[in-house]
C-alpha cells in the first residue's frame, strides 16, 4: 500500500473549531453586550455629576437653580436638546421633574432624571439637588 502526502485538515477537525468558536461566542457576547450597557450607565452617571456642579455655580450667580436648556448653554457639549424641555446624550433621555419647573421651583431645588430603554430594561437615574445620583427601581444593576 502506498502512503499518500496529503496535507491538510481533515473536515472533523475543522467542525471540531468551528464549534468551539461558536460555542465561546455565544458566552463572550452577551458578557460584551453588558459590559457596554454599563459603561453608558456609568457614563450617565459622571454627565449627572457634571451637571450638577454647573447647577451650583448657576445658583450662585442667580440665585435658583438652572433649567435643562440654561444648563445645556452654561456647559456646552452636554447633550443634545430634543424639544425646550427634553435633552438627550448618547441613548438616555434628560428631563426635569416637573417638566417644566417654575423659577420659585427651581429656588427650592431641582430634580433630574435620565431614562433609557435596552433590551426591554428601563435604566432611570435621579439627580437632586444635594448631589446625589440615585438609580431608581426600574433598572437591574448590571454595574
Amino acid at each position: 500500500m502506498k502512503m499518500s502526502n496529503e496535507k491538510g485538515f481533515s473536515l472533523i477537525e475543522l467542525l471540531v473549531v468551528v464549534v468551539i468558536i461558536g460555542i465561546v461566542a455565544a458566552l463572550a457576547v452577551p458578557a460584551f453586550q453588558r459590559a457596554i450597557t454599563a459603561a453608558e450607565n456609568r457614563s450617565v452617571q459622571a454627565t449627572m455629576k457634571t451637571m450638577s456642579s454647573g447647577q451650583a455655580m448657576f445658583f450662585s450667580q442667580n440665585k435658583r437653580f438652572a433649567d435643562l436648556a440654561e444648563l445645556n448653554t452654561i456647559q456646552v457639549g452636554l447633550g443634545t436638546m430634543i424639544d425646550a424641555d427634553r435633552m438627550q446624550r448618547n441613548k438616555f433621555i434628560f428631563e426635569m421633574e416637573p417638566l417644566v419647573p417654575t423659577d420659585a421651583q427651581l429656588r427650592d431645588g431641582y430634580t433630574i432624571a435620565a431614562y433609557r430603554d435596552a433590551n426591554g430594561i428601563t435604566y432611570r437615574f435621579q439627580l437632586t439637588n444635594a448631589g446625589v445620583v440615585r438609580t431608581l427601581p426600574d433598572a437591574e444593576s448590571d454595574f
